[in-house]
């Protein structure tokens, strides 16, 4: 939904109305699998046969548990090759590293490929593996001491790290005027064999019996092959998750777009039918069941964040980084790119050649252009409790929080309220009377077994406003049915539309929109898909002031929207958004008046639009402004004073800008550094704008926006 909320009240109209309609819809809802008192599942709406809500007894949580307090702020991620963060992780890698934030990065195969570091316009050297994955490290030592302010070839520290199993993998480390990096190489081979049959790491992830041989660079103080199996895989990630005690861990993908291979859509590097390289996608998958089974070893689950990258998604949708943010990120490739005259130090080369010389810039495949989060709504949500004060909600240890504010204001440790795994997005919606509905993207399996590997969508109901939630949450489903097509839909996005009814809304994975409503009768439709399609990950809704549900999506070219026509009725497509080739995920907010405002980022550009939908009868569009907005990522939006506030993702200086008329002026002072996720957006009882983040520290931060108004 938009993140822009009051503290009392979603939909301020027909407050009386909604209220009695609720007492109807979660009376019925409460009674089993939303259905009346026998449990079963209650008939969906129009004739069509039952849905089955199920309960989920094994996301059952122990009331009043919390999790273990947060360390120091520190960064591990987890990919498959040298240059993976560089490409799809940056610029958030090098901001952490500038604000003095620990980062960890852990490569899972050794990137060897097959061993030609060619340079640009030179001829081919002859395949030479252990020295390719040795140049690569060099690489990444290089770009990695650019990002820490250090000379590029600056000595690191490089030792062997024990790990389960009497393995050995290779740790650099670098520390530069308080700011430091480790470096973990595990080296599993890219390519091997078992007696006659070829494996990688998709086969160790999804076959049995399959072991995979490291492969130390030459000058490693490892000295020896260890043999891998994906148990043994997946106890090194975990004794690193706490090894390092990370309180943000970025991943790759683990469900990556299905992608048609043509002439326009050449396969590339690509898995047959996905767009993503296999590496990608297994290691992204073993990283996520390493978090499943770190933060479910029993005790009080990490308090951790999550993040997951796109990978060769970036080169199917348009640009969405600016043009300083690409030569930055470019920057950085360079140092890992190298060039073969240079003098490292390193026997073996000084980067991977193929990517020296500004060679990224040139490449069509224009990774370094876009950076995407795989949740995109990843990040705090906040609604009021009864008591007017914010609660906010959010993944930690891939279960789900909740932060609400002791007696002297300030929060007290986040509730454990179980769920997990769960995608970091999550979407929170007010019920008419109140009570809090949380909706969230499940792991429900993290099988090597592709008949297994399953998400769900999945809900959890709280019991009073204010109060306890259930103990189990319930499984929507997901509107791909196969197991593999159930990874490539995305989480909920929800909203409470005028009548009571709750709309749910998903990417599908054929890249449209499917919905399912649960009535004022407490039933739940079945999933119906909506008209068009061809929209990235990352949906916005809203509830305008007649109580219309309206949905945003960008496609290639530009923003598209639904909306219903009627209050109940169908949402069909609606009024077209200003032509613009859009670059990232829209917001939407409904404003004082009942218009609906959005605003989204431009293709490769700084300008945000922000365009106003006029409320009442032959609505049109308005563009209300085009500013300059440093960042990238979903600028969230909301009405204040007369004007609009838009606050972007991942920006610390300043946190807001405010739009009145033609004039886009800082709203707030800078906020703290080292966030994950896009912030929410509420009022403060006083009616004071206020900005919701949730740093590396998990404590959730409130940034006014304006000077608060004395009550």
């Amino acid at each position: 939904m938009g993140r822009w909320t009051t503290f009392d009240a979603i939909v301020p109209s027909r407050r009386g109305l909604l209220v009695s309609a609720a007492a109807v819809a979660l009376a019925g809802a409460a009674g089993g699998c939303a259905g009346g008192p026998s449990g079963r599942p209650a008939p969906a709406a129009g004739g069509a046969a039952p849905v089955p809500v199920r309960r989920l007894s094994d996301t059952r949580y122990a009331e009043g548990a919390g999790f273990a307090p947060a360390g120091r702020p520190a960064v591990l991620q987890i990919v498959a090759h040298p240059d993976d963060d560089l490409f799809f992780m940056n610029p958030d890698l090098a901001r952490d590293l500038t604000a003095g934030t620990p980062v960890t990065s852990v490569y899972v195969t050794d990137g060897g490929s097959f061993g030609r570091n060619a340079a640009p316009g030179s001829p081919p050297p002859a395949p030479d593996v252990p020295a390719y994955v040795s140049a690569r490290q060099q690489g990444l030592r290089q770009a990695y001491a650019r990002m820490l302010g250090a000379p590029l070839f600056t000595p690191w520290e490089r030792t062997a790290v024990a790990l389960p199993g009497g393995r050995l993998a290779e740790a650099n480390r670098l520390v530069h005027e308080g700011r430091s990096a480790e470096l973990i190489f595990l080296d599993l081979r890219m390519h091997a064999r078992n007696g006659t049959s070829a494996v990688n790491l998709t086969r160790l992830w999804d076959s049995q019996g399959v072991t995979l041989p490291t492969r130390p660079a030459p000058e490693s103080p490892v000295r020896r092959s260890f043999p891998y199996t994906r148990r043994d895989l997946l106890d090194a990630l975990v004794f690193l998750l706490g090894r390092v005690r990370p309180t943000l861990v970025r991943t790759l993908d683990p469900d990556p777009d299905a992608q048609a291979h043509d002439r326009d859509h050449p396969r590339g590097s690509d898995q047959d039918g996905y767009s993503d390289h296999p590496d990608h996608t297994a290691a992204g998958l073993f990283a996520w069941a390493a978090l499943a089974r770190w933060a479910g070893r029993g005790g009080r689950a990490p308090a951790v964040q999550t993040e997951a990258y796109r990978g060769y998604y970036n080169q199917r949708w348009p640009y969405n980084l600016p043009p300083a943010t690409v030569a930055l990120k470019a920057h950085h490739l360079d140092a890992y790119g190298g060039d073969p005259g240079w003098r490292c130090g390193n026997p073996s080369g000084c980067g991977d050649y193929a990517l020296g010389g500004a060679a990224v810039l040139a490449s069509k495949k224009g990774w370094v252009r876009s950076t995407h989060r795989r949740h995109p709504g990843a990040g705090p949500r906040a609604l009021a409790g009864p008591d007017g004060r914010p609660v906010v909600y959010g993944v930690l240890g891939t279960r789900l929080a909740r932060w609400r504010p002791g007696p002297g204001g300030a929060f007290e440790p986040p509730e454990d309220l179980g769920g997990g795994p769960l995608a970091p997005s999550l979407s929170v919606v007010r019920a008419p009377d109140g009570r809090h509905l949380v909706l969230g993207l499940r792991f429900s399996s993290l099988e090597g077994d592709p008949r297994r590997d399953v998400r769900e969508v999945v809900l959890l109901r709280q019991r009073t406003p204010g109060g306890a939630f259930e103990r189990e949450w319930l499984g929507l489903g997901n509107p791909e049915t196969e197991p593999r097509r159930t990874r490539l839909a995305g989480p909920p996005v929800a909203v409470t539309g005028g009548d009571g009814r709750v709309h749910v809304f998903v990417r599908n994975g054929d890249k449209g929109v499917s919905t399912r409503v649960l009535g004022t009768d407490g039933a739940w439709s079945p999933w119906r898909t909506l008209p068009g399609g061809g929209v990235q990950e990352g949906l916005a809704a809203t509830v305008d002031g007649r109580g219309l549900v309206h949905l945003f999506a960008s496609s290639a070219g530009r923003v598209e929207h639904w909306a219903q026509r009627t209050p109940g009725g169908a949402v069909h497509p609606g009024a077209r958004p200003p032509a613009d080739r859009v670059g990232d995920v829209p917001d939407a907010v409904a404003a004082a008046d009942g218009a609906v405002l959005l605003a989204y980022r431009r293709a490769a550009s700084d300008t945000v639009v922000v365009a106003r939908l006029d409320p009442g009868r032959g609505r049109r569009w308005t563009t209300l402004g085009r500013p300059s907005i440093p960042g990238y990522g979903r600028v969230a939006v909301a009405p204040a004073d007369g004007g609009v506030l838009l606050v972007p993702a991942g920006a610390a200086r300043p946190p807001a800008y405010d739009l009145t008329g033609a004039r886009t002026t800082p709203a707030a002072a800078p906020s703290p550094a080292g966030t994950a996720g896009a912030p929410a957006l509420l009022l403060s009882p006083t009616g004071t704008p206020v900005a919701v983040t949730l740093p590396l520290t998990t404590t959730p931060t409130l940034t006014p926006l304006r000077p608060e108004t004395p009550a």
